[in-house]
């Protein structure tokens, strides 16, 4: 078993309101880890995400539509193909009566 090397460690005091309590408190026990090392995860966690660029992020759709039914023309006219399902007009809502 490969123990973690030691480091030195600084304390530090964070003062955290009863709902951020709570989520420290419910992932320490979920992940059965103390709530110093909760923290130290999650400090890891943002310094990942906040050294991603826009390419890191967008890497996993390269390629992505490199399959002979994709049309050619999908730069050009994304909207058209991308966009109107999503904008899908709704019927106006019915208004009850009261009686």
């Amino acid at each position: 078993m490969t123990s973690r090397p030691k480091r030195v460690r600084e304390p530090i005091q964070v003062y955290l309101d009863g709902a951020e309590r709570s989520v420290l408190d419910r992932l320490a026990r979920d992940l059965a880890v103390s709530r110093a090392e909760v923290l130290r995860r999650g400090l890891d966690a943002l310094q990942r995400q906040r050294r991603l660029s826009v390419y890191d992020a967008l890497a996993p759709l390269i390629g992505v539509f490199g399959d002979a039914r994709t049309p050619t023309d999908l730069a050009e006219r994304h909207d058209d193909y991308l966009g109107r399902p999503a904008v899908a007009k709704k019927a106006p809502a019915s208004r009850r009566r009261s009686s």
